[in-house]
């Protein structure tokens, strides 16, 4: 399969926050198949259902892969795991890592194990902003460029620019 872009947002909000951004960076780099070819800027948001935990440290990762989108996301369950996420979680609780394709080329999909693109990036600033870091792609499913869903998204949060820069390591 010759390499398709695929957009993937990465976020924790448990310990060195940072650290663990960096490492799924770099766990995705390391896959056969795969080239980390861009990361946006590190962006510090309030946290998505209960507010009783830490601001999450968000991200999007650009890369082109050949992996096919089952077994990219079956990677990316591995590389949580790895960084210590557990199997079962419930819903919205901190994490260590958290690893969502948003898009892959321009493919929809919707079974019982995958969704592309993510069914809830469109409401997302914390999603958006980085992504528009990066390009500037259309929704597949909704026919608008991000800065377009940008502007029409309800989500009112402020999304912090961070100093800090996740590194694009050679393999």
């Amino acid at each position: 399969m010759a390499p398709v872009t695929a957009y993937i947002g990465i976020g924790s909000n448990v310990g060195d926050r940072l650290g663990y951004l960096q490492q799924a960076v770099d766990h995705l780099a390391q896959l056969p198949g795969m080239r980390v070819s861009g990361a946006s800027r590190v962006y510090m948001t309030e946290p998505f259902g209960d507010p009783n935990q830490e601001r999450y440290f968000n991200a999007v990762i650009a890369v082109q892969t050949s992996l096919d989108p089952t077994d990219l996301r079956t990677r990316c369950k591995a590389i949580e795991h790895d960084l210590g996420r557990p199997d079962r979680y419930q819903r919205w609780s901190p994490r260590t890592i958290d690893l969502d394709i948003l898009l892959y080329s321009d493919l929809c999909i919707e079974s019982d194990l995958l969704v592309i693109p993510h069914a809830e990036m469109h409401h997302r600033k914390f999603v958006l902003i980085p992504l528009l870091d990066l390009a500037n792609p259309v929704h597949p499913r909704l026919r608008h460029s991000i800065a377009e869903l940008l502007k029409s998204c309800e989500d009112h949060s402020v999304p912090v620019r961070l100093v800090q820069e996740l590194k694009i390591r050679p393999t």
